[in-house]
């Protein structure tokens, strides 16, 4: 499994030396970074990753066990049919797919997470349905209890204040009563929780109670967790040849700084959400040298496995 650096993995009200923020209890920071080799950035762990992650955003459960028979190059086929890449440079949602597919593999591995529903695979085929969180997970945290998961997940070439705000914009909507009731209904309708061995029949019965359209939402928010995954360009890594401590440093500090920030403002524009105390929020971040080669590199391998 390949595994990156966590730098931060932390409570905010840890991270942050602003005790004027209130309410912190209910948010994490969440720090990753990529390792270097020979002097540069590893691109090819990096793309490595998001290629082993693919097939599970992109292709439903049944979908890759119909595959699996047939190998791992028509798995990674059809996953490649179902991107939906752009080639406009001037596209600012360009690489998109990168930063779901990161969160999907992030969640898997780092948070125990199953996919429930593989957004890519139902914006390709099932737009309507799809519209809403970028990754939809369910965490087992007992025999008898789940933890719900609606992540947001963004491809920056920074993140400077102007673009925080245009994704808590993103996470405010999607607490919106119908939101939240949308996304439960594509889990209960249109998921792969039938298909999962990890799920015992008596927890499936008890999601699928929890999430029908007659529960008040308001069951819903304890335990339902928002991750925000800002896989951002940096000029840090860019400027950096090694993996040193002068670099991790630099990194922790700098994700310091942008995670107070972001829960500044997310604090001010979020507040009046009912319940806002009762969600949990993790903030993750991810930075790379350039956004543009990592993103080139994804879509001409997407497009080889195309043709």
């Amino acid at each position: 499994m390949i595994n990156f650096e966590i730098l931060i993995n932390d409570l905010f009200s840890v991270v942050t030396s602003d005790k004027t923020l209130n309410p912190i209890d209910n948010k994490r920071v969440f720090s990753l970074v990529n390792t270097f080799e020979n002097g540069y950035w590893d691109y090819h762990k990096f793309q490595k990753f998001i290629w082993n992650n693919i097939k599970e955003t992109a292709l439903s459960y049944r979908e890759r066990q119909s595959l699996a028979l047939e190998g791992e190059d028509s798995i990674l086929t059809e996953a490649a049919i179902n991107l939906r890449l752009s080639e406009s440079e001037n596209d600012i949602g360009r690489g998109s797919e990168i930063s779901e597919i990161l969160l999907y593999g992030i969640m898997k591995n780092y948070y125990n997470a199953l996919p429930i529903v593989p957004k890519i695979f139902y914006k390709q085929n099932s737009q309507d349905n799809a519209k809403g969180a970028d990754s939809v997970h369910i965490v087992i945290e007992s025999e008898d209890e789940f933890s719900l998961w609606f992540g947001e997940s963004k491809f920056y070439k920074s993140i400077e204040n102007a673009r925080l705000d245009v994704i808590i914009d993103s996470v405010k909507d999607s607490l919106t009563l119908r939101k939240i009731k949308k996304e439960n209904r594509l889990i209960t309708n249109l998921s792969d929780i039938n298909d999962f061995a990890e799920i015992s029949k008596e927890l499936r019965t008890k999601i699928i109670e929890s999430l029908s359209q007659e529960q008040s939402i308001d069951s819903i928010k304890p335990i339902l967790n928002i991750p925000i995954l800002l896989l951002h360009e940096c000029s840090i890594t860019g400027s950096a040849t090694h993996f040193t401590d002068e670099y991790k440093a630099q990194i922790i500090d700098f994700h310091k700084e942008r995670a107070t920030e972001y829960f500044r403002r997310q604090i001010s524009k979020c507040n009046d959400v009912d319940l806002y105390s009762e969600i949990k929020f993790h903030i993750i971040l991810f930075p790379v040298p350039e956004k543009k080669p990592i993103v080139d590199k994804f879509i001409a391998k997407a497009q080889i496995y195309r043709s």
